[in-house]
Formats: structure tokens, C-alpha cells, sequence
């Protein structure tokens, strides 16, 4: 940027460098290397996708894998029955490890370990059973 100053009646050009310039260019830097800031091949991405889904399959008990938020995390599911408290915690770590050594990432990968336990019970209209009781239907 040039800017004219005029001193006793002469016209002088003064550079001015900017500071913005230094600033801009550092927050590109640092925004571009957040994982996934970056143009990926959509090959190369769904591949590392896949791959973190079949790394945390290998273990015994696991059940699923859903690797998620563009690689940043790796979901796995396993069974309550198979799978304390403690074992859950050690599964995390082991995957986690596993893929810091074996795998490419950019930043970081989370992963989660769920135990999942569902229970089911069903809410029947009052009406209807009263109705089925008094024709002898048994519920």
C-alpha cells in the first residue's frame, strides 16, 4: 500500500507494509492443519475410513464399528454381556494404541467404546384388555 504525504508543497511515496498480510498468512497455516481442512482424495478418505472400522473388528468382542466425524473417531460397539466396565476402558486403550501405531491420521482419532444394554417392555391400552378379559382372550 502507498500512500502521498505532501511536505512543503512535494508529493512523497511512503510504503506502508501492512500487518495484516504476516496475520493472514499464519491463520492459513494453522487452519490447514486441522484434519480434513485440506482437499483429500475421496478414495484415499473412505479408505482410512475402512481401515479404522477393520482395526477395532479384529478384537474378539467386538460387535461394530462406525468410524465418524471424517475419521476423527472411532465408535465401538460391545456386547454388556461379554464386556465389563473395566474391559471396556482396556478395549479403548488397546485401540487407540493399535491405531497410533499402525495407521496415517491427521490429528488426532477419539475412540469410544459402548456397552450397549437394551431392555423393552410394552404399555397396553387399558381399554383393550379389558375388552380382551371380558371375551376370555387371554393377553
Amino acid at each position: 500500500m502507498k500512500i502521498k504525504i505532501s511536505e512543503n508543497g512535494k508529493s512523497k511515496s511512503v510504503l506502508i507494509i501492512v500487518l495484516y498480510s504476516p496475520i493472514v498468512q499464519v491463520c492459513d497455516a494453522i487452519s490447514g492443519a486441522r484434519p480434513g481442512a485440506r482437499l483429500e482424495v475421496a478414495e484415499q478418505y473412505m479408505k482410512r475410513l475402512k481401515d479404522f472400522e477393520a482395526l477395532a473388528l479384529g478384537y474378539d468382542d467386538v460387535e461394530k464399528t462406525y468410524a465418524i466425524q471424517a475419521g476423527r473417531e472411532v465408535r465401538v460397539l460391545v456386547s454388556a454381556d461379554k464386556v465389563d466396565d473395566k474391559q471396556s476402558e482396556q478395549l479403548a486403550f488397546d485401540i487407540s494404541q493399535k491405531i497410533q501405531i499402525e495407521m496415517t491420521y491427521p490429528g488426532q482419532v477419539k475412540v469410544t467404546v459402548i456397552r450397549e444394554v437394551r431392555a423393552t417392555a410394552y404399555a397396553k391400552w387399558i381399554i383393550q384388555i379389558y375388552i380382551m378379559h371380558l371375551l376370555g382372550i387371554k393377553t
